[in-house]
């Protein structure tokens, strides 16, 4: 079965993605929160990411197990992001490492191959390219963080747009700091060609 596109991201309570100027210092990640990150992400076969989210993690995660401060989730997860295969969508990016491949344009087509070659569930990251896979119709599961915090201004998790789409419940896990999280599969919509071969 081909791999589903995950966006796997985490959100303010009035719907923001980052505040100003790129400020993600208010998501509550402790711990035990990290530690549930690193299960669900382990497993799944890559990472799809933008230039900017790609170089914000590059610049952190490849050394950090090596700092004797880091948590156990810390060096986990430096373990798991390494390993990790990635693609980075980007025009201007000239190199990139880490297990790392450069795509210049999104293509849905060559990105239902890549989900379909991967050895597990892609993981998306990254507001402005998460945009534009929910724009092309390219994620079948929303698993979404959300903090307990307002910020009042920032990058919407989801901009203004003229489509819809029909989602369906699938699990929800609140965790002790105040954090929920949602996981929802896009649902088909009545009529669509699937529910037509199954009458």
């Amino acid at each position: 079965m081909p791999g589903k596109i995950i966006l796997f991201a985490g959100v303010s309570l009035d719907g923001y993605m980052e505040g100003p100027d790129h400020d993600i210092g208010w998501h509550r990640v402790d711990e035990e929160l990290h530690l549930y990150f690193n299960r669900e992400l382990a497993d799944k076969g890559g990472f799809l990411s933008g230039r900017r989210t790609y170089e914000l993690m590059a610049d952190f995660w490849p050394t950090a197990d090596a700092d004797p401060a880091s948590s156990p989730a810390t060096r986990e997860f430096a373990g798991i992001w390494r390993s990790m295969p990635k693609t980075v969508y980007s025009t201007t990016l000239e190199h990139a490492d880490w297990n790392t491949t450069i795509v210049r344009s999104v293509d849905p087509t060559e990105v239902r191959v890549l989900a379909a070659a991967a050895d597990g569930d892609l993981i998306l990251g990254g507001a402005d390219l998460a945009a534009t896979f929910r724009e092309l119709d390219l994620i079948d599961v929303y698993q979404i963080s959300v903090h307990p915090v307002l910020i009042g201004r920032g990058t919407p998790l989801f901009p203004v747009t003229d489509s819809g789409t029909d989602l369906r419940l699938e699990s929800t896990r609140a965790f002790p700091n105040g954090v929920v999280m949602l996981r929802y599969e896009k649902a088909e919509r009545p009529g669509d060609p699937e529910d037509q071969g199954a009458s």
